[in-house]
């Protein structure tokens, strides 16, 4: 199975409210969006790099580091609350109706992860052709507080959060089953997964990544983690 078209979609609003503009903020020397853009153009297999952004300045920034971004995204779909599924569809449908081509595979990449082991495009390609059944690929990584540990507060007093086992809180830890959380390196998705209402599917392959080679920027602390990693390896 090959894919002809694939193109990468870096999502980079410009509200935030927690780091105003973050997405162009500087990170040793660069624009946070610049390791993003850096990342997918040095991959063979994409055929188009592209920002998917509500803010000119941004825009800028991008086309200057060497990114595509031929539309500028609808106020409607930048909004703090707007979940991934609109943001792609929309690129998707953009993207095929501008370049007048089908697109088979959405990368997507998002800024606030600048520290990706190298080649996870190249590995989630290989796993969807691997396997054909699969809806998307996602990065994981390996929980570290497992939910078996969770509580809630109703009232007075606390209960365990997960319910389909007997006190889970009092397992072993020997006992308790692999969980991962997703981190915010990679997804990618078939043409068909979008089209069909999600950007995920129901056929999600892993793609596990070391938890030290995680950092997800949403303050200023993870900003100065990203920099002593880039500084110390």
């Amino acid at each position: 199975m090959e894919f002809e078209k694939i193109v990468t979609v870096i999502p980079a609003r410009g509200g935030s409210k927690s780091l105003p503009m973050k997405n162009i903020m500087m990170l040793n020397d660069k624009p946070l969006i610049q390791y993003s853009i850096d990342y997918s153009l040095a991959s063979e297999l994409v055929w188009k790099t592209v920002v998917s952004t509500d803010s000119e300045e941004i825009a800028e920034v991008s086309r200057k580091l060497g990114a595509e971004v031929p539309f500028i995204r609808p106020d409607d779909l930048a909004e703090d609350l707007t979940p991934d599924y609109p943001v792609f569809y929309h690129a998707l449908r953009k993207l095929e109706e501008l370049y007048e081509t089908r697109i088979d595979i959405l990368v997507l990449l998002r800024p606030t992860s600048p520290l990706r082991p190298d080649r996870l495009i190249e590995q989630s390609i290989d796993l969807l052709k691997k396997y054909p059944d699969a809806t998307s690929v996602r990065s994981v990584t390996k929980i570290k507080q497992h939910p078996y540990r969770s509580w809630i507060v109703e009232d007075t007093y606390i209960y365990g959060y997960e319910k389909s086992v007997n006190e889970p809180y009092n397992l072993p830890r020997q006992l308790l089953p692999p969980v991962f959380y997703q981190t915010g390196d990679i997804e990618t998705m078939r043409r068909e997964t979008i089209l069909s209402g999600s950007i995920s599917g129901e056929k999600v392959v892993p793609l596990i990544i070391q938890p030290e080679d995680m950092v997800d920027i949403d303050n200023i602390e993870d900003m100065r983690l990203a920099e002593d990693k880039l500084l110390n390896g």
